[in-house]
């Protein structure tokens, strides 16, 4: 038999076997390859989901916002800066990191839908003297200042400064922390507000307590000249007699209330102080614009 012959039946006999292998590989290794198939899809489809994600437009705006930012935040800082600018406050008793720290809280309020009056923003100071206006009550829509009084801390929280705070019954002290305020009535101390803790540990006794804006005649611009201080309330932000009516008339109805001192535990551990929330682009516009 001549060479001839053998050439072309060693090739047709090895073509046979390279095929029946690559079926026994395909028949072997098809599950495989649909998985990989799979996979290769899932891949492709997170891809395109995610670049449209990252696709998606923010608004502008003069403080270079995302969509929502940090309270924490250099954005937030701009804001509050700004606000405490067009309030007027630069030159005032009231320090910026102390407006700041009560506009973190006024904002977690009503992105949280606890205020029903968010014209308002009311700010106490209890590291002052208790001589000082150390009362602030913002209007936050028509930026200005509506009133910076005189108030009374607790009995037992201190003589002329506050340096002790309780969420106790009868311990005649001060609260510190978040309040919303509540209705009028007319009670005790006459025309009064009740008031609404928010921040347990702290203050979420406070309408249990009885703990009320009211006027009281011991809380005067001549008692605090003569005495370098006024008198002291059962733990009530008792004012003048002469501005009450018109400050529980102003602030009722759901308005945010802060009582601030620089004590280390409770601005370590407030849970409305210290929170994470990120803030919507929208709201923080509508308090600069």
């Amino acid at each position: 038999m001549s060479s001839a012959f053998f050439v072309p039946t060693i090739l047709v006999i090895s073509h046979m076997k390279i095929v029946d292998l690559y079926v026994k590989l395909s028949i072997n290794f098809a599950p495989l390859m649909a998985k990989r198939r799979l996979f290769i899809s899932a891949l492709c489809f997170l891809f395109i989901g995610l670049q449209s994600f990252h696709s998606i437009p923010t608004s502008p705006n003069d403080f270079a916002y995302e969509v929502s930012v940090s309270p924490d935040g250099v954005d937030f800082n701009k804001v509050s800066n700004k606000l405490y600018t067009d309030l007027g406050l630069t030159e005032s008793a009231l320090s910026s990191e102390v407006f700041k720290k009560a506009l973190k809280g006024y904002v977690y309020l009503k992105y949280t839908n606890e205020l029903s009056n968010e014209q308002y923003l009311t700010v106490l100071d209890f590291s002052k003297q208790s001589n000082e206006k150390r009362m602030w009550i913002f209007d936050l829509k028509g930026k200005q200042i509506l009133f910076n009084e005189l108030v009374a801390h607790g009995k037992y929280s201190g003589d002329k400064y506050a340096q002790s705070f309780s969420n106790k019954s009868n311990s005649k002290k001060s609260s510190l922390g978040f309040y919303v305020t509540g209705e009028p009535y007319n009670g005790k101390h006459r025309y009064s507000m009740k008031l609404r803790g928010l921040e347990p540990g702290f203050n979420s006794n406070a309408f249990a307590r009885g703990i009320v804006v009211h006027g009281a005649n011991y809380v005067s611009e001549e008692i605090a000249e003569k005495q370098q201080s006024v008198g002291r309330s059962f733990g009530c932000p008792a004012v003048s007699q002469d501005v009450n009516n018109q400050i529980v008339d102003l602030i009722q109805g759901g308005s945010c209330m802060f009582i601030y001192h620089p004590q280390a535990y409770y601005n370590g551990k407030s849970k409305i102080l210290n929170n994470k929330q990120f803030i919507p682009l929208e709201l923080l516009k509508e308090l600069v614009e």
